[in-house]
């Protein structure tokens, strides 16, 4: 059995009655007059109950009971039926809960389901403004619309954070595989939130275009700020995934540099030790006719033309910044 969180009258802007889930018709009918009914995770009988009080169109219903849609703006005559969903983040796991609206003359229906954020503060935002409140349905479709879209800047900010950290310890130290699988997981949870956030932006365009009997043309600035909000995550969002690439790339460009280093640390010594080879690998073949062979100090020769070709490339390797 789903939970009636919240089923009130409102009048004028104030609440009047707070009402039983069978009695929003009787209330909605009444002049000037709407209801806002807030529910979690409500079944399919809640749902058919609201149905018959307020001719919520059929397909409306199969799509509230199927559950798990895409982010959406439906119309149906003079009533609409929204889907949004809200991010929420547990232990590094994104999810989303989903939320259906359901708004029309004289009533707005919120059913939530999950653990996001209650929609109880939008209520007590709406109700500490009885002058917008008075609006009616729409006021109150643009406080959940905004609500919604609030929910993801914390997210894109901890996202944010997240990547600073990452590209500070890329800079710090080789790039390693756990670093890889963190820097793809932020950015497969980046596309996921755009695929949510990015109906939103037209979801508010239509709203702006509307005609509806509950929707105010006074209020068309309101939905018009949302869009903005949205198209700012939008951007945000694609700053974040350019960020997240720039980090991988600038860890690989950081690899290649220290693997240069490195091989050319291998090829100073190689050069280094080639000399003495070199120089062995004459007095190893067995010529009878070499005079220094005969030489009292020749040995010692040999050596020291060894040891100063040496130092000479170990120096010269040095000053080029290869050792």
């Amino acid at each position: 059995m789903g939970q009636i969180v919240a089923a009130a009258a409102y009048h004028r802007g104030r609440k009047v009655a707070d009402i039983a889930l069978d009695e929003g018709r009787q209330w909605s009918s009444q002049a000037g007059h709407f209801v806002w009914i807030g529910l979690r995770d409500p079944d399919s009988s809640q749902l058919h109950t609201l149905q018959e009080q307020f001719n919520l169109h059929e397909l409306a219903m199969e799509d509230a009971i199927a559950q798990h849609t895409r982010p959406k703006l439906e119309i149906f005559g003079d009533a609409l039926f929204m889907v949004l969903y809200s991010p929420i983040r547990q232990n590094g796991h994104l999810e989303f809960v989903e939320t259906q609206l359901f708004a029309g003359k004289g009533y707005v229906i919120s059913a939530r389901y999950g653990d996001s954020a209650p929609y109880s503060t939008v209520r007590q935002r709406c109700e500490a403004r009885p002058l917008l409140l008075e609006h009616g349905e729409d006021f109150v479709l643009y406080a959940l619309l905004a609500f919604v879209i609030e929910n993801y800047r914390p997210l894109l900010d901890c996202i944010h954070g997240e990547l600073e950290d990452i590209e500070e310890t890329v800079l710090g130290r080789p790039l390693q595989q756990a670093d890889v699988e963190r820097i793809h997981g932020l950015r497969r949870d980046l596309l996921r939130l755009r695929r949510q956030v990015a109906p939103m932006a037209e979801i508010c365009k239509e709203l702006q275009q509307l005609e509806f009997p509950f929707i105010d043309k006074h209020m068309r600035p309101y939905f018009r700020d949302i869009a903005i909000h949205v198209n700012r995550l939008l951007e945000d969002l694609t700053g974040l995934r350019e960020m997240a690439d720039h980090a991988i790339e600038i860890g690989l460009l950081l690899e290649a540099s220290r693997q240069s280093v490195t091989q050319r640390k291998f090829a100073a010594w190689a050069a280094i030790l080639a000399f003495p080879t070199a120089v062995a690998g004459i007095y190893g073949m067995n010529f009878d006719y070499m005079p220094e062979l005969t030489w009292h100090y020749g040995y010692f020769a040999v050596l020291g033309v060894i040891g100063l070709g040496c130092a000479g490339l170990f120096a010269n390797f040095k000053r080029m910044g290869w050792l």
